[in-house]
């Protein structure tokens, strides 16, 4: 589930901040046993490898980095960000080390002012990969020194433990991305500003007037009034010489109102359409056609719309292929064989296939 889950966010991330990436790690779980054949009173207890994984940590956009270059070949080293809480750091780098860190982080965004700010909770680590002299160190920004190092702990080709980010638009000369909302942020701020105007529009769009206060019949013959009713007027030649309804009440022209609500309407449809052009997103994809178009037009939409997102698609497939590759590498290098035989399935075989 952890390779599902992180595989979705890097996608999700490659939208939102135009680079998704996840993270390799191998994982074995080392149980202490003691010797009960030796009889020496002294003797260490033994420390055995029960169970391996290597489990996809998803690493969000902020928390990743690598060193500047133009495209990602020239990339020579490659880090993440690890939150980890005072037992985790015990544990990671023993007790006097761990002990030591000062806890720099909290989980309060830093962007959002009105949050509360609380002590905090947890220590920024960051741990880097350089493939040049592959070595991998672990280090805070809060403490003096580095806090582990090893050389290439996991044997892999291409030394970094994470694929090629899933990067949106980008140029030869940086790896610098380019979000897709960066593309039509324009049209969505002015979608916003027309939506925002035909809320007003609307709530105006209602009968109101004026009517003169010496004839009080005019109200009652807009709130009592149903079909067939006459009203009566004290005053009937008074009423009369202002010429009746004409001379003595004024509604509100709401024309006037109705025609720029019909204006806003058809500016944000052609807002919306600019927006669909520019992402690739055609009307075929979004369920809509006209009964008059043939099926090969429907299907001539269907396949340019394909076209234009298929280099996304393969982008998602080639990331998450590397991510397995990795993965795979990973087992052959690291794992016992005890271990990539249960995984097979090895005792449920019958004895020839096993011994093969």
């Amino acid at each position: 589930s952890n390779y599902r889950t992180a595989l979705l966010h890097a996608v999700t991330d490659r939208f939102l901040g135009g680079r998704g990436t996840a993270w390799v790690r191998y994982e074995p779980q080392i149980v202490t046993q003691d010797d009960e054949i030796s009889d020496e009173v002294d003797a260490e207890p033994q420390e055995r490898i029960e169970w391996e994984s290597t489990p996809v940590d998803y690493v969000h956009y902020r928390d990743f980095g690598h060193s500047v270059a133009r495209t990602w070949d020239e990339v020579t080293s490659v880090w993440r960000i690890v939150y980890l809480k005072r037992p985790q750091l015990v544990e990671r780098f023993g007790e006097e080390t761990g002990n030591q860190i000062p806890l720099d982080s909290s989980p309060e965004d830093p962007n959002n002012k009105n949050s509360m700010k609380t002590s905090n909770t947890a220590a920024r680590i960051y741990e880097i990969w350089d493939k040049e002299s592959r070595t991998v160190v672990w280090i805070s920004k809060s403490y003096p020194t580095v806090l582990d190092s090893m050389d290439d702990p996991l044997e892999l080709e291409e030394f970094f433990p994470c694929p090629r980010p899933l990067y949106a638009t980008l140029t030869s000369d940086t790896l610098v991305p380019v979000p897709d909302f960066a593309l039509y942020q324009d049209q969505a701020a002015e979608l916003d500003l027309l939506t925002e105007r035909i809320d007003g529009l609307v709530k105006m769009l209602k009968v109101m007037g004026m009517y003169d206060a010496s004839v009080p019949e005019l109200q009652r013959l807009l709130t009592e009034g149903t079909n067939g009713d006459l009203i009566p007027v004290t005053n009937w030649s008074a009423f009369s010489e202002k010429q009746g309804l004409n001379g003595s009440i004024s509604i509100l022209p709401i024309d006037i109102i109705a025609t720029a609500l019909a204006q806003c309407y058809t500016a944000r449809e052609n807002i919306k359409n600019e927006i669909y052009e520019i992402t690739g997103l055609s009307d075929i994809l979004r369920g809509a056609s006209q009964a008059v178009e043939t099926a090969t037009a429907q299907l001539l939409k269907g396949n340019f719309a394909t076209l234009r997102l298929s280099s996304t698609q393969e982008e998602v497939a080639r990331f998450a292929t590397e991510l397995l590759q990795i993965k795979a590498q990973i087992m052959c290098r690291q794992y016992q064989s005890e271990t990539l035989l249960e995984l097979s399935g090895a005792a449920m075989l019958n004895p020839a296939d096993q011994q093969m």
